[in-house]
């Protein structure tokens, strides 16, 4: 076991009377008090229209897939720099990913090499806000909108965080939440799915209600509720739902503990940063993060792969992220290969994060830094 894990769950310390006092109302399917809860919650903070809450991102993604009506040969734009899930959710209704190669700065998608694979088919611009730092989403926008294309933002990464004064999730047609344990605010596993138009929310909830009119029984707008469209069991339980709004309850004094850790690493390696041993994490000023991970960018593999294997055996687990989609087997059947994306491949392979979690304390972060500038040095 590690002195130092890379994440730990933290907690606010109501989690158990709300799962008590969920179990005491007796409703535990989902949909229930706390579902409610939290997505008022959501609706009121963000100002979103309707915010549905799902069993993982990844659910809400897949929610996302059969509201902008994907069919077998549609086609997604996404960055091959993220998690499997942003693709497998519109691979799994038939769409094929046209994938593009991220910012150099951000990490994000490179917004100026989207129109270049845009087809007839295109019926989706997939936007990754990378560590909960925006995507230039003024820019995604004007190129989708021309061509009247729905915008489904990825902000797995993103609670809490803005662009220009807007909340990530907000921005497209639809959004994803990730509430996994890694997250800031997290359920164990959990997601919600963002609406921004209107026009989708009916459909949204018979969808996630198995495909049924449940929602609108419920509301006394029908008699008796039936199958209405296709759907599946995207809620999550009640118990899920009680622990996150407990988390959700503390979202600010959350962002508050990791801003402290994410300033104390910027400022005690600005020195590494300033001889040009590492790069640290750049945010563009129009963004506001929800400081969600810290990394560093090495100069080369094999010294980001010394100093990970070093830091590991004195006990401090830090990990490097993604490897390219479009490099993994799945990329592969699509017709990818190496060197379609150079910039994405270089940052994966340079790439290291440190621990950032909430109840990081501050002797632990001092011998991080200590460590690892000794490493380096």
């Amino acid at each position: 076991m590690m002195k130092i894990p890379f994440n730990k769950p933290g907690f606010s310390g109501k989690e158990l009377a709300y799962i008590k006092e969920a179990v005491a109302r007796g409703h535990l399917s989902g949909n229930g008090y706390f579902t409610k809860k939290c997505h008022q919650f959501f609706e009121k903070r963000f100002r979103i229209p309707k915010v549905l809450l799902t069993t993982s991102c990844t659910s809400a993604l897949e929610m996302a897939g059969l509201l902008v009506n994907l069919k077998p040969g549609d086609e997604v734009i996404l960055p091959s720099y993220t998690f499997v899930s942003s693709a497998n959710a519109f691979v799994l209704r038939g769409a094929v990913p046209r994938f593009v190669d991220i910012r150099p700065d951000t990490f994000n998608i490179d917004e100026t090499k989207i129109a270049s694979v845009i087809t007839k088919r295109t019926k989706a611009v997939i936007a990754v806000h990378y560590a909960g730092v925006a995507a230039e989403m003024d820019a995604i926008q004007a190129v989708a909108r021309k061509k009247n294309i729905p915008i489904v933002e990825d902000a797995a990464q993103a609670v809490d965080a803005t662009y220009r004064g807007r909340f990530l999730g907000t921005l497209g047609d639809l959004g994803a939440y990730s509430f996994h344990e890694t997250k800031n605010c997290m359920s164990g596993e959990g997601g919600a799915l963002l609406i921004n138009r209107k026009a989708l929310i009916p459909r949204a909830e018979i969808i996630w209600e198995k495909g049924t009119n449940r929602c609108q029984f419920f509301r006394g707008e029908v008699d008796k509720y039936t199958w209405v469209d296709v759907g599946s069991s995207f809620l999550p339980s009640e118990l899920v739902a009680a622990f996150l709004y407990a988390q959700l309850t503390h979202l600010g004094k959350i962002k508050e503990k990791r801003k402290k850790i994410y300033n104390f690493y910027t400022e005690s390696l600005s020195t590494l940063a300033q001889r040009g041993e590492v790069r640290l994490p750049i945010v563009p000023k129009h963004c506001h993060p929800n400081y969600h991970m810290y990394y560093l960018l090495f100069s080369h593999k094999r010294e980001r792969n010394r100093v990970m294997a070093a830091l590991k055996k004195k006990g401090i687990l830090a990990i490097f992220h993604y490897i390219p989609l479009h490099l993994s087997p799945m990329g592969k059947r699509f017709g990818y290969q190496a060197g379609d994306f150079p910039i994405t491949e270089d940052v994966s392979e340079r790439i290291l994060r440190l621990p950032l979690y909430n109840d990081l304390t501050l002797n632990d972060q001092k011998f991080i830094v200590k460590t690892l500038k000794s490493i380096i040095s």
